[in-house]
């Protein structure tokens, strides 16, 4: 018997100085079974870093068809395609083809340089392409903070994401690998 997604609830109180937008944000998150909760918590930086209210978490990691988070716009066509982790050259390649831009938030200290050095000419070629680099430490921190309907406050200035909650705060600086053109 296959073990079912279990659920996470937030509020995201989100004050972008970037973008000039301040609004809360309950998210609602299906967790599978085999998604670390290092993980789940980058899709909720990564929801804070472009937070839009059309902005969507994707059906899950189970699901090879959908991003972890994307934006669609109101005719159906992508506008953001946001992928976590280090996903083989290839899909980003058809995330290029479907969507305006796409941004992916690369994870796995050890695995990073390595995944990178490996696929950086290809990905390099992909114009719409973003790739960005999160600290495991900063998304092992906020795993560990997590509680069911915590709130967490999120001020983003410069790209970083100042994340603070009851008991503690943290900062997260994705590093740029590549930017789109």
């Amino acid at each position: 018997m296959a073990l079912k997604s279990s659920i996470a609830r937030l509020k995201l109180q989100l004050a972008d100085l970037d973008r000039q937008l301040y609004r809360d944000f309950p998210l609602t998150l299906a967790r599978h079974p085999s998604e670390t909760a290092a993980r789940m918590m980058l899709r909720v930086v990564a929801f804070a870093l472009h937070a839009d209210e059309q902005l969507a978490f994707g059906r899950g990691i189970s699901t090879d068809e959908d991003p972890d988070l994307w934006l669609r716009n109101l005719d159906g066509t992508i506008d953001r395609w946001i992928e976590l982790g280090t996903p083989d050259p290839d899909r980003l390649k058809r995330a290029c083809g479907r969507a305006a831009r796409v941004t992916l938030y690369a994870y796995g200290d050890r695995a990073v340089p390595v995944w990178w050095k490996r696929h950086q000419a290809a990905l390099e070629r992909l114009d719409k392409l973003s790739v960005m680099q999160v600290d495991d430490g900063a998304m092992q921190a906020l795993a560990e903070a997590f509680q069911q309907g915590m709130t967490l406050q999120c001020t983003i200035s410069e790209g970083e994401a100042m994340l603070s909650w009851d008991r503690g705060s943290l900062t997260v600086a994705p590093r740029t690998l590549k930017a789109a053109v």
